[in-house]
């Protein structure tokens, strides 16, 4: 045999299947889940270790032994929901561990019995029966704890097979009911008893008296009386010497008020402790009673409620009210005045209730889901024990008149206002809350931040979610006492601070604007052991990253992390988790940009320093700026005289030291015979007054080609370099080929200096003519040198030439 939890154990997973209604599966080796799997017989594939076996739900009409004999283990079986009509228990006498068999809802009409000595939950409600199917053999199953029956008639002698049994639940259901025969019900021995009553027939009040006389907690469905009230029978009040029930729920009552009445004094004279009404329906006028004869009873019933009874709890659900005349004021009194702990009026479209005329023991009241407004309880001091009051989906909409409301309440310690039209007053009145005041529910109303100048001083839970609260004011009046609070939902940016919440623990900032939370919340608010800020459209930038860090730092003080933190902005990076969202350190800290760019800024500087240093920069930026000068000068004191004319066949660069080679050999051999060659020369061709770079470039420009006597003499001369590059300009500017070199003596290349990287281009790149120590070879240079030069010069300077005696007086020194 199994140990007894092991029912409740298989009873919950069974109980889990049958509603999820999953399809046909093994769950695992001892679950064989078969339900809605369209069956008109047991499966024969069961596994035999099974101990739980579901075939709820199919179109079984039949049980045979032989789909049970094998499973020896089977414990829970639930063929609820079926097309039996006929049950033999001899079916399980090889199911020896059964203790759970739920036969409900079926079409069995009848019973062959047999003991099944270690059940305890056998549930037969819901069939065809008659009478009710108690067998002898149901006397001999003393572990039965739970029975479940139908019938359409009871009789006394139904039960004197069990009498004995100490059950904990019976489940009756009387559909198509024809018969009760009085105190039939009180042969039971149960803790509750559960009763379904047909729903569209007149109720039988025995079942009632009798039912809270057989059992300490009963439940009946289906209490409906559409007879005269002169055909209903009041219940003796000497029933109140057996009752035993102290826990009665009444569900879908529809009954006239002054039966109400009657049933309710029975109850109030009774040991009920707990009254529990859902689905109540009162009609009226007033049954057949006169007025005269209704006021009566209603003092009657009003005096005996001001007495006080046995009862503590009474809980009113979906009340609706189809009376034609109807004192709401009589009502309101008999409920005020009631001497008991809790009073629940649900959902019953109540628009007021009174202030007791005497100090009230109500603990807890709960009018929810009605039309209750601002006038509820003012100035009403007779609630002083009151320490539980539930006003949700109401119409209150003054925070203001809702605390003098709490005002006289001295030990209210729950309020729960929500869902509500609350807003903030405009008035200068301060709010007076009850000081025992310490869990507060003001969510789901229409406040704004200014409901902090409207709190209790002394609340430690407070629920302000979903509002319309845009900021916490840093000038508040301090909470001290605050240990929990809700501000999801409502349009905040940022996360408050704790300046007036020196005691918060929990705070609740889902759902709101927060964009860039502040990383130094833990540090302002150190008593904070959780902090839920998920849920908003969180902007994933550098801003963002000392919040993420403040998660690695708080040791899962974020609640919901990492699931409920993403980015919703920027759009590529929206559902991206904080948790995989990264930015480099350089990228956010702006003093280390700033350096690492000023370091960089002064790296680049340094090489291009170097570099101009190197490769001498500044000289030719010198010399392109005194090229451009002197260009712009020419223009604007000659501009009809830039249209160049040659007037030169070359132009002599050479190095003073060179000057006798120049004017002994050079310039004689191409200025002699036939065809001779026109040169351009410092000494005689530069003209006075103008610069000596002015000069340079005009020759330059006037010479068809411009002749280079190298030697290490050359490379020392600043103004020779000044000639090549000029003559360097005119090559690229002018895409000539003007220039000629003259190696007159051999050129070291370490001699170069490096800012002469023009020159050792064009050594490396062009041809050049290299003077011959041989004098056999000296005419073929000429010849060649004659032929680089030779060119056509214009009509007017040819004759003109004697001219080119002319010398010029320049003191340039190269």
């Amino acid at each position: 045999m199994r140990p007894l939890t092991n029912i409740y154990v298989f009873s919950c997973v069974f109980t889990f299947m049958l509603w999820n209604n999953i399809q046909p599966t093994m769950e695992n080796e001892f679950i064989a889940n078969y339900s809605s799997s369209l069956l008109t017989n047991v499966p024969k594939n069961i596994p035999v270790h099974t101990h739980v076996l579901d075939l709820s739900h199919n179109r079984i009409s039949g049980l045979s032994i032989s789909e049970f004999i094998s499973l020896s283990d089977l414990q829970v079986l639930n063929l609820s929901h079926n097309l039996i009509t006929e049950l033999d228990f001899t079916v399980f006498i090889f199911n020896e561990d059964l203790e759970y068999l739920d036969l409900s809802h079926n079409n069995i009409l009848k019973v062959y019995c047999q003991t099944l000595a270690y059940l305890r939950h056998l549930d037969l409600s819901f069939n065809k029966f008659t009478a009710l199917p108690i067998c002898q053999e149901f006397g001999n199953m003393f572990h039965l704890e739970y029975l479940g029956l139908s019938a359409t008639m009871v009789r006394r002698s139904d039960f004197s097979y069990i009498t004995h049994l100490q059950l904990n639940t019976v489940f009756l259901t009387l559909e198509d009911f024809s018969l009760y025969e009085s105190q039939s019900l009180t042969a039971l021995n149960t803790r509750a008893l559960h009763i379904v009553f047909a729903a569209t027939q007149n109720f039988s009040f025995s079942l009632l008296y009798d039912g809270m006389s057989a059992s300490e907690k009963l439940k009946i469905d289906n209490l409906r009386y559409n007879l005269s009230y002169k055909d209903f029978s009041p219940p003796s009040l000497t029933l109140l010497e057996k009752i035993k029930a102290t826990d009665l729920m009444l569900d879908t009552v529809d009954l006239q008020w002054a039966i109400i009445l009657q049933i309710f004094m029975l109850i109030w004279y009774s040991p009920v402790q707990h009254l529990t009404v859902r689905n109540l329906t009162f009609r009226g006028p007033l049954g057949d009673l006169t007025q005269y004869e209704f006021l009566p009873l209603l003092s009657s019933l009003i005096q005996l409620i001001s007495l006080g009874g046995s009862m503590k709890v009474l809980t009113l659900e979906h009340v609706r009210n189809k009376l034609y005349y109807f004192n709401q004021e009589i009502v309101y009194r008999q409920f005020s005045e009631m001497n008991i702990d809790s009073l629940t009026i649900y959902d019953a479209y109540m628009p007021h209730m009174l202030c007791p005329n005497r100090t009230s023991s109500f603990q807890y009241l709960n009018f929810s889901h009605n039309a209750l407004t601002d006038e509820l309880f003012q100035n009403c001091g007779t609630l002083t024990d009151l320490k539980l009051l539930i006003l949700q989906r109401n119409k209150f909409e003054s925070l203001l008149k809702v605390s003098f409301m709490t005002s006289h309440m001295k030990s209210l310690k729950y309020l729960d206002m929500s869902n509500n039209l609350l807003s903030n007053d405009a008035a200068d009145v301060q709010c007076q809350w009850a000081e025992s005041l310490t869990d507060l529910d003001l969510s789901s109303n229409q406040l704004s931040e200014a409901v902090f100048d409207c709190l209790p001083v002394n609340v430690k839970k407070l629920n302000l979610q979903n509002n319309q609260i845009t900021s916490v004011p840093k000038g508040m009046a301090e909470l001290k006492s605050l240990e929990e609070l809700n501000l999801a939902s409502n349009r905040l940016a940022d996360l408050p601070g704790c300046s007036g919440f020196v005691s918060l623990e929990f705070l609740n900032m889902e759902m709101n604007l927060i964009l860039t939370p502040s990383a130094n919340f833990f540090q302002s608010c150190p008593r904070v052991r959780k902090l839920q800020a998920g849920h908003n459209p969180f902007k994933c930038s550098c801003e963002l990253q000392d919040f993420i860090q403040l998660e690695r730092q708080s040791g899962g003080k974020l609640f919901g992390w990492p699931v409920a933190y993403t980015c919703e902005y920027p759009e590529d990076l929206r559902g991206t988790q904080l948790k995989d969202f990264h930015l480099t350190e350089l990228a956010c800290n702006t003093m280390l940009l700033l350096v690492t760019a000023l370091l960089l800024t002064l790296v680049l500087v340094a090489v291009v320093a170097f570099l101009c240093i190197y490769l001498d920069v500044p000289w030719y930026v010198r010399m392109t700026w005194q090229w451009t000068q002197t260009k712009r000068r020419a223009w604007h004191n000659h501009p009809e005289e830039q249209e160049t004319i040659l007037q030169f066949h070359a132009f002599i660069s050479y190095s003073e030291r060179d000057s006798l080679w120049v004017k002994n050999e050079l310039i004689p051999n191409l200025e002699k015979g036939d065809g001779c060659v026109r040169l351009c020369q410092h000494e005689r061709n530069f003209i006075p007054g103008k610069t000596i770079v002015e000069n340079i470039i005009n020759c330059i420009e006037k010479s068809y080609k411009s002749i280079f006597v190298l030697s290490p003499n050359f490379v020392q001369s600043e103004w020779c370099h000044y000639e090549l590059y000029f003559a360097h300009h005119k090559l690229f500017s002018e895409n000539s080929n003007s220039l000629i070199l003259i190696l007159l003596e051999p050129i070291a290349p370490y001699v170069i200096p490096a800012r002469y990287h023009k020159l050792k281009a064009l050594m490396a790149k062009r041809t050049y003519l290299e003077w011959p120590k041989e004098r056999s070879k000296r005419p073929l240079f000429w010849a060649n040198l004659r032929a680089a030069i030779s060119i056509n010069l214009p009509v007017s300077f040819e004759a003109n030439e004697e001219q080119s005696d002319v010398t010029s007086t320049s003191s340039i020194s190269q």
